[in-house]
């Protein structure tokens, strides 16, 4: 029979007895007493080999400039150029500093937990109109995989759904179904009759419904993806530091068919492990939170990390929506330990498709994490949390930066006789002179060095590989490798111009209250059409024309060359993004020796998908 909206809704059944759990909404103008007060993991030395070198090469780099600009007197302009270009160049080279950390932690060897009572632990799938068949295909390939193990935890999975879509809600049930009458630990299923707060308020709805049950959450996506040893190796580990309120493992990306995927999934496999690594020496117990693949003591986050509405100016009040390294600085600041630990291995998750993919996704993204900048004066928080959450909102802010600095040297012109900023200087006494020696051989040697700096990790990381042998062979060879590495950093560099004009515009949009929503991810890549495109890209595209007018007028420095090739082709290159030629696979271990749990979701989710999507089943 039919399944109606009612029988959906009330599902209810579909779950446990109730365990409610108090989840009080936290205060960000007053700290709570200290949850744990255990002492904690300090270290003070990889945190001075992190921040003390990108401190001192940026402000060497500012000094330098400041010497130059003063030789005819400084105006505001120069200041405003100067803090842009510290600013620009700071979190380049803590990126550098943090990828050396990374090298000389990597010789620390693996410690693992030592055996600990076993736990209750759910391990979470919030969904939001997503296609049941993976959702639950992924589901049973990591309930196959996780009776495997013998940690002695003991588990229950959760999918718990604000799907709005009634259609794609009557798969869910069904898929539920199916899923529950194999799965080797139990099955739970919850339809929400309101998406209230988003994700935020479904984990808030299953923490004070049941999560007294439970001592520990795993929380997923729709799209992660975790071997049965990782899973197990997280509840370990929390169960064995009773001090540690969350868990981050380090997701490594699959699902990649696309160029624009692939893309992402060999600089994630080949270079992310290494900025990894540095980030776990030098954070510590103060780490972060990416909202997934991780585990969370479910008592600590009860009690700590209940989210409050944000006020604004005028009275409106908005959701915290990159909630993840909120709640992440609110365990912390209640004393619990918030640890990253990267080399715990099969933990994954899916990537943006497309270009125009990504940048939606990370508009989104964008959105949130500028909102970090309104609770950096929460009280209570650590030192490193703060920097955590102004890190995630400065990511974004660097695009309008570097845009600001594109068009500065745009104006710098060839050469004096060019120097649109000098021939308005003559007319008005508030730009004397500027800039006296910033030629533009000078502005293409600063351009050199922030492209090497902004490659180094990339390039450390290639060469660490190529130096071992076995590490190699997981790539294909060297020869495979290097040509995965040069069509990697060539498409790096081409779609960084881009990136740099959507992130501004996503800034101020945001600025401005013009966002676009909260949609759910695309997960099924393909080609859009040339309008969506043109549509799409039409500000870059506008831009790279007027760069190639002022390069055929002369009135630009060729130096501008390559960020002129990319913003006048980003059309073309968004196309590209699509593409599936085998020239441009950029194989890595993922794809060269796919995992099993991989292949075994890839299984699982053909068999849901023949189910639960076959034309009759609506008539059934």
């Amino acid at each position: 029979m039919a399944l109606s909206l009612d029988t959906v809704v009330s599902q209810q059944v579909h779950m446990p007895v109730r365990a409610p759990l108090a989840m009080p909404t936290q205060s960000f103008s007053a700290a709570p007493d200290l949850a744990v007060t255990a002492p904690v993991q300090q270290a003070p030395f990889w945190r001075i080999a992190v921040f003390a070198p990108a401190l001192i090469t940026t402000a060497l780099m500012v000094w330098g400039l400041y010497g130059v600009f003063e030789n005819s007197g400084m105006s505001w302009l120069e200041y405003v150029l100067l803090t842009l270009i510290g600013l620009t160049f700071v979190w380049v080279t803590l990126a550098v500093s943090t990828v050396t950390v990374g090298l000389v932690g990597r010789l620390d060897p693996e410690r693992q937990a030592a055996h600990a009572t076993g736990m209750d632990v759910a391990l979470l799938v919030p969904v939001y109109n997503e296609r049941p068949s993976d959702v639950f295909g992924n589901a049973a390939a990591m309930l196959t995989d996780l009776a495997r193990q013998n940690g002695g935890h003991r588990y229950s999975l959760f999918v718990l759904s604000d799907t709005r879509d009634d259609a794609l809600a009557a798969q869910e049930l069904h898929a539920f179904e199916t899923l529950a009458d194999s799965a080797p630990f139990p099955v739970h299923y919850r339809r929400r009759p309101q998406n209230t707060d988003r994700k935020v308020g479904n984990l808030l709805d299953w923490i004070t419904g049941w999560g007294a049950a439970y001592e520990a959450m795993v929380v997923l996506d729709a799209d992660s993806l975790m071997t049965g040893r990782a899973i197990d190796r997280l509840a370990c580990e929390m169960a064995a530091d009773p001090q540690t309120g969350l868990i981050q493992s380090c997701p490594q990306l699959i699902g990649a068919d696309t160029l624009f995927a692939r893309m992402q999934q060999f600089s994630n496999v080949a270079y992310g492990w290494l900025l990894a690594e540095g980030l776990a020496h030098w954070a510590r117990t103060e780490g972060n939170y990416w909202g997934h693949n991780a585990i969370i003591r479910t008592r600590a986050f009860a009690a700590a990390a209940g989210l409050p509405h944000l006020r604004s100016v005028t009275g409106r009040t908005d959701l915290i929506l990159s909630h993840d390294f909120v709640e992440a600085s609110l365990l912390r600041r209640a004393g619990w330990r918030v640890r990253f630990l990267p080399r715990i291995s099969g933990s994954y998750e899916e990537t943006p498709g497309t270009l125009i993919d990504y940048v939606i996704r990370d508009n989104r993204w964008c959105r949130g994490n500028l909102q970090h900048l309104r609770l950096l004066a929460t009280r209570g928080l650590h030192p490193i949390s703060r920097f955590h959450l102004f890190q995630g909102a400065a990511a974004y802010l660097m695009s309008p930066a570097w845009f600001v600095l594109l068009v500065f040297w745009a104006l710098l012109g060839r050469d004096s006789n060019t120097n649109l900023i000098t021939y308005f200087n003559e007319t008005n006494p508030l730009f004397p002179n500027w800039p006296p020696a910033m030629t533009h051989i000078d502005s293409a040697v600063f351009l050199v060095v922030m492209y090497a700096m902004l490659l180094a990790p990339k390039v450390a990381c290639a060469t660490l590989i190529l130096t071992h042998n076995k590490a190699v062979k997981l790539f294909g060879g060297r020869g495979v490798f290097l040509r995965a590495v040069g069509i990697e950093l060539a498409l790096s560099v081409a779609y960084a111009p881009i990136m740099m004009v959507q992130q501004t515009r996503a800034v101020l949009r945001s600025v401005f209250g013009r966002g676009n929503g909260w949609q759910p991810q695309k997960r099924d890549a393909g080609a859009y059409p040339l309008g969506k495109m043109i549509q799409f890209h039409w500000i870059e595209s506008v831009m790279g024309a007027l760069l190639l007018t002022g390069l055929l007028s002369g009135l630009v420095s060729l130096w501008l060359l390559p960020i002129m090739i990319s913003l006048l082709l980003a059309v073309p290159l968004s196309a590209l993004s699509a593409t599936t030629a085998p020239a441009l696979r950029l194989d890595n271990p993922l794809t060269l020796r796919e995992p099993t749990i991989v292949a075994r979701a890839r299984v699982a989710r053909a068999g849901l998908r023949a189910r639960i999507e076959a034309p009759d089943i609506a008539a059934e």
